[in-house]
């Protein structure tokens, strides 16, 4: 179901509950939402008031990918960035890595599977900017 953008930094601003393999149906309601923003690249749970640790980004492909809490492992080029965020009205400038290394948990048949997977450019970082949403830092 596709869900209203949450603006309310005090929900923004806590961190986030381990997701488990039961919250599938959030995973979804992320996708559906991130699908139907032509200006969105990615969003958080908490980004639809659910505060679990699940991350949604579209590919270089334009294909959604979940991620069931993600955590940055490496990084690598610090550089700083301006971003903008969905549920924010002004931009900010925030320090990025070029390269990461993060760990996360896939869906695969209703279990989660932990995976790792290097990143670089634009979807590293989208995946920076999900993971402080988990982590309840206001991008």
């Amino acid at each position: 179901m596709i869900k209203e953008i949450v603006t309310d930094e005090e929900i923004l601003s806590k961190p986030c509950d381990v997701a488990t393999a039961d919250d599938a149906a959030i995973a979804e309601d992320l996708v559906e939402t991130l699908l139907a923003d032509d200006e969105a690249v990615c969003l958080a749970a908490n980004q639809i008031g659910q505060t679990k640790r699940i991350a949604a980004y579209l590919n270089e492909a334009g294909k959604p990918v979940v991620l069931f809490n993600p955590q940055i492992t490496q990084k690598l080029h610090p550089f700083t960035a301006v971003e903008a965020c969905l549920s924010r009205e002004e931009a900010s400038a925030v320090v990025r890595y070029e390269w990461i290394r993060v760990s996360y948990d896939a869906l695969v048949d209703g279990k989660l599977v932990p995976r790792k997977k290097k990143m670089e450019g634009n979807a590293a970082q989208a995946v920076q900017h999900m993971i402080d949403h988990c982590e309840g830092i206001l991008v």
